[in-house]
């Protein structure tokens, strides 16, 4: 398989930020996936004299190492890194060969201090859009502990290792042969689960600050930035940057960017917000907020940050269907991103819950890869736009199930099935199949709030024309709020505004 022009070009320019030689050690058969990681090696080899390849007995056929001479690195790709992948393998050969990685060398000091035997394993799809960030974690902390390896594995490729594990939602990760966790993480995530994580006590004695902002999504980092441009105090607290954009693949009505993917705009979020001094303070949650003298917040490792005006950003999370068996299966047949997990279930019969935009795109998305989708709607009709409705309706591997609620989802080990009543006439009925996709919409993570602040029925925060609720020198923004319109680019504006009217407040008091 030969690269497309476009790739070998962006290859050939990254490939000329490379720092010192490197090997790739190379494990390889006659299968037609050798044949296409071959063909990569191939390309990257003749791209650059510092790039030398060896073959070896590795642990799987194929796959790769990438590592500097005479030193072994740990870092193992067992399949082919393209699609969103390209940007590990970049970063790998990059990093490998000295050129120092955009990381906080606080982070890379505790990475270094881990001390022990760790084999990491991650399995991933390359249609992943949450993968990457797992897997380039995992190969940065190989590249700065000898004592750490990690090996990213296409569960395309090695589907009987996928079986066998009961790998049903990507990214997986193995450390030492159990199971660690799923889903996106950060560095900074991984090294606090393997209990390296700041102190608490870093956030003693911490001055006030003029705006807190709560939350770290569209809303909180635009929030974030406006306060911090009027040359006020500005504190950002949130468990991670970018919020639930880090979990959307193709942007495409970001006003003035044609099209971006969520991980990319959290990134560039993150870096802006950086770029203002703002005091970050990632992997916390609130768990409480007090109107005293200053407005206190007291997150769950029990420090208090106080400040004069607080902005709360936190956003929404995917909304559960609370019925039996969604919590015993997920991540082993109940999913919420179709794009992540979808191709784990190549073949296979899934069914998506929910017929709104997202449910509806999720159906056809699915439906080009698995043997059979079948949509759960409990309203009478579809909520998805027409144009959607139209394609979906085309599609020969779809049944639409409309005015049905879900009962249950079966299942042993994993997903089996799925149970639904006919809301017409009280039956209940059962489908065999392998998948259960959740997309019902949103739910605002405001719960810690209790009493202090009015909310909606749906637990939405009630906000005015200038952000602010109903305690004084408190505002908010974004998904959380009683906004009309749960967007990206609404949820920035409110940010804006919050800050704005923030600021406001504290000239005239």
């Amino acid at each position: 398989m030969a690269l497309d022009q476009e790739i070998k070009a962006q290859l050939e320019q990254y490939l000329e930020l490379l720092e010192g030689d490197i090997v790739l050690k190379v494990s390889a058969g006659t299968d037609e996936a050798s044949s296409e990681m071959l063909a990569l090696i191939d390309e990257l080899a003749s791209m650059s004299l510092k790039i030398s390849v060896e073959k070896a007995e590795l642990t799987r056929t194929p796959s790769f190492s990438v590592n500097r001479v005479g030193e072994d690195t740990g870092v193992v790709f067992a399949g082919t890194p393209l699609g969103h992948e390209f940007t590990s393998l970049v970063l790998a050969l990059l990093q490998v060969s000295g050129r120092a990685p955009k990381v906080e060398q606080s982070v890379i000091d505790q990475i270094k201090d881990l001390r022990g035997e760790y084999k990491f394993e991650s399995y991933i799809s390359l249609s992943c859009h949450n993968c990457p960030d797992v897997v380039q974690a995992l190969n940065l902390m190989s590249i700065f502990n000898p004592g750490i390896t990690h090996t990213m594995i296409d569960g395309a490729v090695f589907k009987d290792e996928v079986e066998s594990k009961n790998v049903m939602a990507v990214p997986s990760v193995f450390l030492n042969g159990e199971f660690f966790e799923s889903g996106r993480m950060t560095v900074e995530e991984i090294l606090a689960k393997l209990g390296s994580a700041p102190d608490a006590s870093e956030f003693d004695n911490k001055d006030p600050y003029d705006v807190l902002v709560v939350g770290g999504g569209p809303a909180g980092a635009s929030a974030a930035i406006y306060a911090a441009r009027k040359g006020i105090r500005t504190g950002l607290v949130a468990e991670r940057l970018g919020g639930q954009v880090n979990d959307t693949l193709g942007i495409e009505n970001f006003i003035s960017v044609k099209y971006i993917e969520g991980p990319q705009l959290a990134a560039n979020l993150e870096k802006q917000v950086k770029e203002y001094g703002i005091d970050v303070m990632k992997l916390q949650r609130a768990k409480r907020l007090e109107k005293k003298d200053l407005i206190e917040v007291e997150l769950e490792n029990g420090a208090v940050l106080k400040s004069k005006t607080v902005i709360l950003s936190t956003g929404a999370r995917w909304r559960n269907l609370g019925v039996p068996g969604e919590a015993e299966f997920k991540n082993k047949g109940v999913a919420y991103c179709p794009h992540c997990d979808g191709p784990l279930f190549i073949g296979k019969d899934v069914a998506v819950v929910g017929g709104g935009n997202s449910g509806v795109e999720a159906a056809i998305d699915l439906a080009g890869i698995v043997k059979h989708v079948t949509v759960l709607e409990f309203s009478p009709e579809l909520k998805a736009d027409a144009v959607l409705q139209d394609r979906l309706y085309s599609l020969p591997n779809v049944t639409v199930l409309k005015n049905v609620q879900t009962k249950e989802i079966t299942g042993t080990d994993k997903v089996n099935g799925i149970s639904y009543i006919e809301r017409e006439t009280g039956e209940t009925k059962h489908i065999e199949l392998q998948g259960v996709f959740v997309q019902i919409g949103l739910v605002p993570n405001t719960d810690w709030l209790g009493e202090t602040i009015e909310r909606t029925r749906f637990g939405e925060i009630v906000v005015d024309s200038h952000g602010s609720t109903n305690i004084p020198g408190v505002f908010a923004a974004g998904d959380c709020t009683n906004s009309a319109y749960k967007q990206i680019i609404i949820s920035m504006g409110s940010g804006a505004t919050a800050a704005l009217g923030a600021f406001d407040y504290l000239i005239r008091n």
